[in-house]
């Protein structure tokens, strides 16, 4: 929701014609082949979120929208009193748990992931399905590539072998120092280097249908922990959920890696980097001066 870009980042346009980040990817989606799109979303943002984009893009494709909201818990938990912070990406994949029938692909709204990922992500998915073992898949992107000048970053930290994850760990505080990227889990007090070339999460996924039952299925088990250790700020990370199918071997996840440049806007000062490229790669021919003038 913005706590450090300072509003709704999700809409605010960097576009010529008023287009928000997730229209390109929306964009890029749906020339790979994707058909439907389910935007999570809260109320407080439902009214502007479909007169920015939901509106007209439900003239192109088909468009659900699910709610991720706080108080949305299984049966004998309770919200805890001054609780405002979202439960986290594991909960917002949750929450729209009645869209899915079919492999889908799971996106941050505030992300550039450019055209390549959703191609190989729709080739990916066109043919999985559920069976004894969940395969999953994931476009990685270099750390370097995945970083602001102006501040903080969380990412999900990858080791890969033979090409698929072994393991993932939710870093949510990477800065750059001295040319290292390095995080801290101590609120700065010390800090571990992350080598170079590392491969990290931006939370874009590959799912068949099944994760929904395992995110259900581990969020009880998170909630006993969170309510007593963190009960303000504990989050529900996606990226644990598949860490700990892969540990229990329930789970593979193919990683493809992708060496696009990662442009979003963690921060409001992101906002000039994100508008310039846009326009470079418009100018270059990427994308049309109208994003969608050729779908209406």
């Amino acid at each position: 929701m913005g706590s450090r870009y300072g509003g709704p980042k999700q809409i605010d346009p960097v576009g010529a014609h008023g287009e928000i980040i997730i229209d390109y990817s929306i964009y890029d989606a749906l020339k790979a082949g994707f058909r439907r799109v389910v935007c999570i979303i809260t109320h407080q943002i439902e009214a502007d979120f479909k007169e920015i984009l939901g509106d007209r893009l439900s003239k192109i494709c088909e468009v659900r929208y699910a709610f991720q909201n706080n108080d949305s818990l299984p049966q004998g938990y309770q919200l805890p009193d001054g609780r405002a912070k979202p439960w986290g990406t594991g909960h917002a994949v949750l929450s729209c748990g009645e869209y899915i029938d079919a492999p889908f692909c799971v996106i941050n709204a505030d992300d550039y992931y450019g055209a390549e990922a959703f191609q190989i992500m729709y080739e990916t998915l066109k043919n999985a399905s559920d069976g004894d073992r969940y395969h999953y898949s994931m476009v990685g992107y270099i750390l370097e590539n995945t970083l602001t000048e102006n501040g903080h970053v969380a990412r999900g930290v990858c080791t890969v072998k033979d090409g698929y994850l072994t393991g993932i760990h939710e870093r949510t505080r990477i800065e750059k120092h001295d040319g290292r990227s390095e995080y801290t889990e101590d609120d700065g007090k010390t800090w571990t280097v992350i080598p170079e070339g590392s491969t990290v999460s931006m939370n874009l996924w590959g799912f068949t249908p099944g994760i929904i039952d395992e995110l259900r299925a581990g969020f009880c088990g998170f909630l006993d922990t969170a309510l007593k250790e963190n009960p303000l700020k504990a989050e529900y990370f996606l990226p644990t959920v598949v860490d700990q199918l892969l540990q229990d071997g329930k789970a593979d996840v193919r990683v493809f890696r992708s060496s696009d440049r990662w442009y979003g806007v963690t921060y409001r000062q992101d906002k000039p980097v994100v508008e310039k490229a846009i326009r470079e790669m418009t100018a270059a021919g990427k994308y049309p001066e109208n994003l969608w003038e050729e779908w209406e």
